[in-house]
């Protein structure tokens, strides 16, 4: 079966769902093929309203096959992210450089650091607007 094409923000009080709604369509246009040839790798986000690790949404950027989808990622992604949603949509907007959200907290990773290092906001499409 075909995955459903619900959209990323059904349900979801967050404001990233709607940035990560972006990235699911940018992944699957020609754009995003040398995303995939140059970065090849799935990030977990964990995103909580307003403290890391409460009421958390999942969400999987795969950017092995260019998919965006919300759940768990099934088998073990090469990084998992944990943010609040505020503090995502900064990273991803480039209002906060990924490093200085890790060193103040704002942003929790597991697994390798080097495939978190690869993840920046070059992935995301620049918004319209949010």
């Amino acid at each position: 079966m075909g995955e459903s094409e619900e959209s990323l923000g059904a349900g979801s009080n967050l404001k990233s769902a709607a940035v990560l709604e972006q990235a699911k369509k940018h992944l699957a246009s020609d754009a995003a093929q040398d995303l995939k040839k140059k970065i090849g790798l799935v990030y977990q986000l964990n995103i909580s309203p307003k403290k890391i690790g409460i009421n958390e949404e999942v969400f999987v950027v795969d950017l092995k096959n260019g998919k965006v989808t919300k759940g768990p990622y099934e088998g073990k992604p090469d990084a998992t992210f944990s943010f609040v949603d505020n503090d995502f949509l900064a990273v991803v907007t480039g209002k906060m450089n990924p490093q200085i959200a890790f060193m103040r907290g704002k942003m929790k990773i597991k697994g390798s650091m080097s495939a978190a290092q690869k993840f920046t906001p070059d992935i995301f499409p620049k918004p319209s607007k949010l």
